[in-house]
């Protein structure tokens, strides 16, 4: 088995980016499991919530059932990239899947970036990926002859 530990926020079309990196992984359906992570602000929230009573974590736990694959829930609270992080080594998880926020460099370094924190303190591959309408090719328009 390969486990995968996704860490996901509130927001669906990320989730769902990330969904589709773990559907592109070999063997996916037969191999893959997914620990879906949330981490909450509060403790007392992390201890009484899981990740599929958010929106997004609903639609990437159905999106992950729809194709085969096994998926697990986690809670946590505290700094999110130390939560992933110690996640991480928790679940024994073989890779994370992180879904990336567009921040400009003021932006990351007044604010942090967890992505950017995961990615250099982690001991596993770390993908990071983009929203789901990121990944999709542009629709090319139809040219109309119309006379």
């Amino acid at each position: 088995m390969y486990d995968v530990l996704m860490p996901i926020d509130s927001d669906e079309d990320r989730a769902l980016g990330q969904v589709e990196a773990v559907l592109g992984l070999p063997a996916a359906a037969d191999e893959v499991t997914v620990t879906l992570l949330h981490v909450f602000d509060d403790d007392g929230v992390a201890e009484n919530t899981s990740p599929t009573q958010i929106s997004a974590g609903r639609d990437v736990q159905d999106r992950l059932h729809d194709n085969g694959i096994a998926v697990e829930t986690m809670s946590t609270s505290g700094d999110p990239s130390t939560a992933i992080l110690s996640a991480a080594e928790e679940v024994g998880a073989d890779m994370i899947v992180l879904g990336g926020r567009k921040r400009s460099p003021l932006g990351s370094l007044i604010f942090g970036s967890v992505s950017q924190a995961v990615m250099l303190d982690s001991t596993i591959p770390v993908t990071i990926t983009g929203s789901l309408q990121a990944q999709e090719p542009p629709v090319p328009e139809e040219a109309s002859a119309t006379k």
